[in-house]
């Protein structure tokens, strides 16, 4: 399978190209970046053709799928172009800058009848799976509570562009830590309990990013939400790029026989502690972060998926829900209030 990618920044670097290379079904077929020089540079290491434009590399019909590693704002309409292009996406996360425009991402899959799914690599860390399987065993009973926490330094820390990264931009980002970490956090915290969040109370605040100038940046670097979820359960859903220290990638749940953590100890993926005092150690991998690039399984599962004829896991119209919760947070912080999923708004 020949893939092409659009946007050679970090993600794209770190974890695109070498899972593509890494694969034996794919083969990098072409680049385009905003910047030639950058893509130059990777396809003189892992071959294929630079375009000079992404129009040009969705035009060739060679090409079967293609990974977007694009700013925000880009997302909806560079995945449009090439489903109806014929190619097979794999956009990164956010999957969009507004519902309407992840709703038309999924249409334009279908109406195309090519498979689009998105970056949501949590889904695939090994003890988030493990996890999952021991929560469908009912060991911590029916989950009460929970809090899910996604927090480092911010994107300057790792962005190839450093503190002029886009992620800072209003109008290219849209949104702050909530679109780069709190998007991940939603969709897990579905994914795990297997249900959906259908209210939110929300704020999303600028606390400490500045640029250059001093003003501070024009997006959210802190975002705190409290989910409701369809069985009742309750928790709060954490972003932020103001974690300085040691990023925090953890996931507690509390439930009617005892309490899961996840990621939550350096030692251990999950501790498990019950009701009883017995306490139950899984030692299975340790979560990927900044600094520690390890497979994230997104490319496999997209590229496996494909050759096997079947449908890719984390779709647009699986991810779809996450969106909406994540839109609802947007209306919250601004109108300071609670929002049910499903109310009109303008998100």
């Amino acid at each position: 399978m020949k893939v092409g990618i659009i946007g050679c920044g970090r993600v794209a670097q770190t974890r695109h190209i070498p899972e593509y290379g890494a694969h034996p079904g794919a083969q990098i077929a072409g680049y385009y970046d905003f910047n030639e020089e950058r893509a130059r540079e990777l396809a003189a290491v892992y071959g294929g053709k630079v375009y000079d434009s992404a129009d040009a590399l969705l035009a060739d019909r060679g090409i079967d799928a293609v990974s977007i590693c694009t700013a925000n704002h880009t997302h909806a309409e560079i995945t449009i172009k090439a489903l109806r292009s014929e190619k097979h996406v794999l956009c990164e996360k956010p999957m969009a800058v507004s519902l309407e425009e992840c709703k038309a991402m999924v249409h334009a899959a279908a109406e195309n009848n090519r498979q689009l799914m998105i970056g949501q690599n949590q889904r695939f860390a090994k003890a988030h799976i493990r996890a999952k399987e021991l929560l469908l065993a009912d060991t911590i009973g029916k989950v009460l509570t929970f809090k899910t926490t996604f927090g480092h330094g911010g994107p300057e820390t790792w962005s190839i562009d450093g503190a002029n990264s886009w992620f800072f931009d209003k109008e290219r980002a849209s949104m702050g830590a909530m679109a780069d970490l709190g998007v991940h956090k939603t969709d897990l915290i579905q994914y795990l309990l297997g249900q959906k969040v259908v209210a939110v109370t929300a704020q999303l605040l600028t606390l400490d990013k500045r640029y250059e100038s001093g003003e501070l940046i024009g997006v959210d670097d802190n975002a705190i939400c409290i989910y409701e979820m369809e069985d009742g359960a309750i928790g709060t859903m954490t972003a932020s790029w103001t974690y300085y220290g040691k990023e925090d990638n953890s996931t507690v749940l509390y439930g009617t026989k005892g309490i899961m953590k996840i990621y939550d100890d350096p030692e251990h993926s999950i501790s498990v502690v019950l009701k009883n005092g017995e306490q139950i150690l899984y030692d299975i991998d340790k979560i990927q972060t900044n600094d520690n690039q390890t497979k994230s399984g997104i490319i496999d599962a997209f590229v496996d998926a494909l050759e096997a004829g079947t449908e890719v896991p984390v779709s647009g119209a699986d991810v779809l829900s996450a969106m909406e919760a994540v839109f609802a947070c947007l209306e919250s912080g601004r109108e300071k209030r609670r929002i049910a999923i499903g109310e009109k708004g303008e998100r």
